[in-house]
Order: C-alpha cells, then structure tokens, then sequence
C-alpha cells in the first residue's frame, strides 16, 4: 500500500492514471499529452508500475499501457476506515458553528 499512496501521491501520476482509464496508450501518446519530457513521463510510469497500478504490454517496438485499478482498493478500504473520524469531526464543527443540537446519527 505504501507504494500506491506513494504513486498518486503526485498529481502527473494521477493524471496518468486518469488518462489510462479511459484506454490504453503507447507511452509516446500518453507524453504527448503532457508538458513535461518523454523521458519524465516515463519515470512517472516506471513509478506506477513499480505500484503494480500501471501494465506493460510491448508489442513489437510499441509499449502500450493499461491501468490496474486493483491495488487502489487496499487504499481505498484504509481511507474508508477513517472517513468517519473526519465525517464526524465537521458533524460537529456544523454543529456548533450553527448552533443547532445534535443529531442522531446511524451507527456505521
């Protein structure tokens, strides 16, 4: 998980990530679609793929692209476990800050 939280950590990796969810791509296709070097792009996705969120097919001189959406669901579940803390937190914030009496809220 460390290494996902690590990858979407940057926001060229994510927007790598956006673009391959929508198809797969060639590497040279993917750098086009960024402002940054052909070979920046492709540490990017060597970070990726050291994540295990992006695969590799090279088919003759081509290197195509796909997302692996999977190890993002590890992240996801630990994310989930802590969003009641924040949830509740501002629950709270609104509370006071309109002065309205508490709520009952749903046990998660």
């Amino acid at each position: 998980m460390d290494r996902v939280l690590g990858a979407i950590a940057d926001p060229t990796r994510r927007a790598i990530l956006a673009r391959l969810a929508e198809s797969d791509a060639r590497v040279t296709e993917l750098a086009a679609g960024f402002p940054i070097s052909l070979n920046s792009v492709s540490k990017h996705v060597r970070k990726l793929e050291e994540a295990r969120l992006v695969r590799r097919e090279i088919r003759g001189r081509d290197h195509v692209l796909s997302l692996n959406a999977a190890p993002l669901s590890e992240a996801a579940a630990w994310i989930s476990h802590y969003q009641r803390y924040w949830t509740d937190s501002l629950a709270a914030l609104d509370e006071f800050a309109t002065g309205k009496k508490p709520t009952q809220r749903k046990p998660k």
